[in-house]
């Protein structure tokens, strides 16, 4: 690992500097109940009115909570005063995915009604609930509870008042709550990296997380600073990074037991800038307001990999982060600059805010020194996916892999990270050709999240699918478990993926 530290002196440097590491959002300790509790406060999970009867409420509260639930309540609060009692109806009818997500979305009104009523321990207890469903609820529960207050003052005021979640089922196994407990510190990690603010979050400080990281999940991280990259050649990620002050990285994130089930890798590529301006061809004031979210891709792929390496699943896999800002000082690269990239494709840029596509290409290029069995890329790429789809799915596409990409679709829609199939037809390329150049790094007006995807195609040689999770990956309203801001969209979905090559 080469390390260029000492050359860093004249680097922007955090305005405010507070350690990343520390935990902004109050941990959840979750854990097995050994016994049935008498006095504590509890939640109780049915799907009828008639499941009531299994719970220890009176006859008056049993009145209550029928009442409210033909009101349309899915989670019903009964203050006693020496305690709280919440009662929650899950689907009896739909799919197995539609029940799963309606049991996430209810953990996060129960969070809700809990963080008003100050409560700082539950027992939750499954009248009628089986463990897939309990894991669900306890899972939306905690995604729910999540917090960025690194840059408030009042803190610790603010501060959801949780800390405690005790399941009291005979069969839940203690593996089941640490798997979610993992899976949750995942999201949250990718959340908190998305919510920095690039006067923190350089290039160099995004690779220093996620060395970090791999110190608890045990993955090897491996980090190309600028004179690696430039001899490697990786000209897409050098031009982006030609109007900053700060230097970029290429991370390189790796998960490899010994008894992994397969011999080639499967390789994750994030998309990491770590703000936009869009460069020469400078975005509009109000549309930079959220760019510290571009490296959201970097940040899911980072986190998914430390998650798969914490679970201990017998699977290989990368993560590959190339990461820098994009900004217009004197240097920057210009439209109408022709690129010589990582594989030794010309490209003509024609837009400076086409960075993202630039990046990855050269990642995308690199990933193929691993021979992978897969690579799936993850950015937050174009307006035009978010514009087709908003905010509540991804958009996918796939290159030699309809069988791998049936079963990404299937685990999207079991974590409800949904992705919506757009073609990656041939004739697109069409409009990316360039007259001084092997290719364009825009097509035109129109299908631009499909010409994007094109581009990237180009750059690679085997099984490829590309996700633009430009609408989900940061948003302006909460949208019950995902908080505003950014959402970690894409972790659980790739470590479910991954999760489902061992059963």
């Amino acid at each position: 690992m080469e390390v260029e530290h000492n050359h860093f002196s004249h680097l922007k440097k955090p305005l405010v500097y507070l350690p990343f590491q520390k935990i902004y959002a109050m941990s959840i300790v979750l854990k097995k109940g050994l016994r049935k509790p008498t006095a504590a406060n509890v939640i109780y999970l049915i799907k009828s009115g008639t499941d009531l009867k299994g719970t220890s409420l009176t006859a008056d509260e049993i009145d209550f909570v029928r009442k409210q639930h033909r009101a349309k309540h899915q989670v019903v609060e009964l203050n006693r005063y020496k305690n709280v009692v919440y009662v929650v109806y899950g689907d009896l009818l739909g799919t197995r995915e539609t029940r799963l997500e309606t049991w996430r979305k209810n953990g996060n009104s129960t969070q809700h009604m809990i963080k008003k009523a100050q409560v700082e321990r539950v027992v939750v207890i499954p009248v009628v609930a089986n463990k897939e469903e309990v894991l669900a609820f306890t899972e939306g529960l905690m995604l729910g509870n999540y917090q960025f207050l690194k840059y408030k003052g009042d803190a610790n005021k603010l501060r959801n008042s949780l800390t405690q979640v005790d399941v009291y089922m005979p069969e839940m196994e203690d593996a089941d709550l640490d798997r979610v407990v993992l899976l949750v510190d995942a999201v949250r990690f990718a959340r908190d990296l998305v919510n920095e603010p690039d006067s923190y979050l350089t290039a160099v400080q995004l690779s220093e997380e996620i060395k970090m990281r791999g110190e608890m999940s045990h993955a090897k991280v491996e980090v190309f600073y600028k004179n690696k990259i430039e001899a490697l050649k990786m000209g897409g990620l050098l031009a982006v990074n030609r109007g900053s002050l700060n230097p970029p990285t290429f991370t390189i994130v790796e998960w490899k037991p010994e008894n992994a089930v397969n011999s080639k890798p499967y390789v994750f590529v994030g998309k990491g800038v770590v703000y936009d301006t869009g460069g020469l061809s400078l975005k509009p004031s109000n549309s930079m307001d959220t760019m510290k979210c571009d490296m959201a891709g970097g940040a899911a792929v980072a986190a998914a990999v430390h998650a798969i390496a914490q679970a201990k699943l017998p699977v290989y896999v990368i993560g590959l982060i190339p990461a820098t800002d994009n900004r217009p000082d004197g240097n920057a690269y210009t439209p109408g600059d022709v690129v010589m990239m990582h594989d030794g494709t010309t490209v003509e840029v024609l837009n400076t805010d086409a960075e993202g596509r630039m990046i990855l290409a050269d990642a995308l290029s690199y990933a193929k020194i691993y021979d992978p069995e897969l690579v799936i890329d993850m950015a937050t790429l174009t307006g035009s996916a978010a514009r087709a789809i908003g905010s509540v799915a991804m958009v996918g596409m796939k290159s030699k892999s309809d069988q791998e990409f049936d079963l990404l679709k299937k685990s999207g829609d079991l974590v409800h990270e949904r992705i919506v199939e757009f073609p990656l037809w041939d004739e697109y390329k069409e409009m990316l050709k360039s007259e001084v150049a092997d290719l364009k790094n825009i097509g035109g007006a129109d299908a631009g999240a499909i010409t994007a995807a094109k581009f990237l195609e180009h750059f690679t040689d085997y099984p490829y699918i590309h996700l633009d999770i430009a609408g989900p990956a940061f948003i302006a309203k909460r949208d019950s478990y995902r908080p505003i801001g950014g959402t970690g969209i894409g972790v659980r979905l790739l470590f479910d993926f991954i999760q489902s090559k061992v059963g």
